[in-house]
């Protein structure tokens, strides 16, 4: 009996590690037809490292959370199956991703510099975007999950970004994103100030509403600089060629 409760936790874990490793293939394949073999491995390894962030920081709070999943020309997600219990975790979970692609496209750009190579300066520009997008301050991004230790209420800044966002590139990414925020920004603007569970899970301290929103504003800036020196930086590769 304890073989076969050994041999079916083992396939449960081999089973985590194909669903991460069979999608992360599959999206190789479908943005190699795309972009070719090495950008699009290296563009999946970092959405892989953005996910790993989360994965990381869930499992440190104890959450019961699925290992990452891809999918082509939408992205990667990890599966909350244990929300968090309060918003400073959500906060530390939300956050977690884009630290670690940050610092996996920093990788990129040294080793671009480094050897200089335009693939992996390609490639650090598209992780820099990509993790700034993600912290426009709306649910269900990385930025909404951030920003709600300072105010919910922030939310409503983030739809305005996200239109223009879609204005300057339109994508229908964009559009599901902003679909799944109505349900959020409903619920925000109905919410009762006496619905006290709501109130609760919100309560913080001021410490950790300072060193999180410290953190977010300072991240953005410092991807926005990376994003439009990077994307400079490519301009004038192509320009000399």
């Amino acid at each position: 009996m304890k073989s076969l409760l050994l041999l079916l936790f083992s396939a449960g874990k081999l089973g985590k590690v194909l669903t991460t490793g069979g999608t992360m293939i599959i999206s190789v394949f479908a943005y190699a037809f795309i972009y070719g073999w090495a950008y699009a491995v290296g563009f999946v390894l970092l959405l892989f490292f953005h996910e790993l962030g989360h994965y990381v920081a869930a499992r440190r709070r104890g959450l019961n959370v699925g290992t990452p999943t891809f999918i082509p020309f939408v992205g990667a997600w990890i599966q909350l199956k244990e929300m968090p219990h309060d918003v400073e975790t959500e906060a530390y979970v939300g956050i977690a991703g884009p630290v670690a692609g940050t610092l996996a496209s920093l990788i990129c750009y040294y080793l671009a510099r480094n050897y200089n190579s335009e693939l992996l300066l390609a490639l650090a520009y598209a992780g820099c975007f990509l993790n700034l997008f993600n912290l426009i301050p709306v649910s269900p991004l990385d930025g909404g999950r951030i920003v709600a230790i300072l105010s919910p209420k922030i939310w409503l800044l983030g739809m305005p970004i996200l239109a223009a966002v879609y204005f300057a590139h339109p994508s229908p990414m964009l559009i599901v994103i902003g679909v799944l925020a109505i349900p959020q920004l409903i619920s925000l603007w109905k919410q009762n100030s006496e619905d006290t569970e709501r109130a609760g899970y919100y309560l913080t301290s001021m410490e950790n509403r300072v060193t999180y929103g410290g953190f977010y504003l300072g991240l953005v800036i410092f991807l926005a600089l990376m994003t439009y020196n990077l994307h400079n930086m490519l301009n004038s590769l192509k320009h000399a060629t």
